[in-house]
């Protein structure tokens, strides 16, 4: 017998179409209490829902329905612009979204830093993510002139006049310190131009190199530069949480892919 979509799909369904387990094994989360429906606990296994409407999670993880939408983890590298189409025919992220359609950046990175950068179509997710109101923190790793002292450190999580107004680190520690330069892991919410970069200028600690490691829940990981990867069930999961504003612990990322889309092995490098 046919399912009828008119009254909706089984839950049960949905969550295997969704990736989440076998239907069996989706069952037994649902008898559970596992699931929620709009945020309300369902465990009757003949529930029926509408994909494209009623929002479900596992556990507490939001679980994304719709399998049209894609999550991609680059590790940009230098001199790429920030753009799907860069105007002025510089390298772009175009040339990493071969297979992809459609896909946009989530935020920015000016063309001397490296490090994360996710693409989507998702553009409710992509928004939420940017907006400063939800507090999805970035974290990056500094190499900066001279050497940092504690009261830097301190200047840095009290924050820093700029010229757009006062800027502060969530948190902030050194790395490294060496004779001339120091190495900086610094974390913050804001996701205004060159933020770090100008932070440090203001600390007269010019940045010399700057990457960015983890957005969010979502990490860099083995990622070389140019390497790229679809983000897991759990990593979107955990995306979808930190858009709600909700911290989630961030998974470990799996194995790498080339622009082309194939696995790369990060042994031996």
């Amino acid at each position: 017998m046919v399912e009828s979509e008119q009254d909706g799909i089984r839950l049960q369904k949905v969550l295997a179409h969704a990736g989440v387990a076998s239907r069996r094994a989706c069952e037994d989360l649902i008898a559970a209490g596992a699931v929620k429906v709009n945020g309300k606990v369902v465990k009757e296994l003949g529930t029926r829902i509408n994909p494209e409407v009623d929002k479900v999670s596992v556990r507490g993880t939001p679980i994304q329905l719709d399998a049209s939408r894609v999550y991609i983890a680059l590790n940009k590298p230098y001199g790429v612009i920030s753009s799907m189409a860069d105007e002025f025919g510089r390298p772009d992220l175009s040339q990493f979204a071969l297979r992809q359609d459609r896909v946009f950046n989530v935020g920015r990175l000016d063309a001397e830093t490296t490090g994360l950068i996710l693409l989507t179509n998702d553009g409710e997710l992509a928004n939420k993510l940017a907006h400063p109101k939800f507090g999805v923190t970035k974290t990056y790793v500094a190499k900066v002139e001279g050497q940092l002292s504690p009261a830097d450190i301190r200047a840095l999580l009290d924050g820093v006049e700029l010229e757009d107004g006062k800027m502060q680190a969530d948190k902030a520690h050194i790395v490294d310190l060496k004779l001339t330069e120091t190495i900086v892991e610094i974390s913050l919410h804001s996701g205004k131009n060159r933020v770090v970069r100008r932070m440090f200028e203001a600390i007269n600690h010019p940045v010399k190199e700057l990457v960015r490691r983890q957005f969010g829940p979502i990490q860099l990981g083995p990622l070389k530069p140019g390497q790229m990867r679809e983000l897991s069930k759990i990593e979107v999961g955990a995306l979808l949480k930190a858009a709600e504003g909700k911290r989630e612990r961030a998974p470990r990322p799996p194995k790498p892919k080339d622009a082309r889309g194939r696995k790369t092995s990060t042994k031996g490098r």
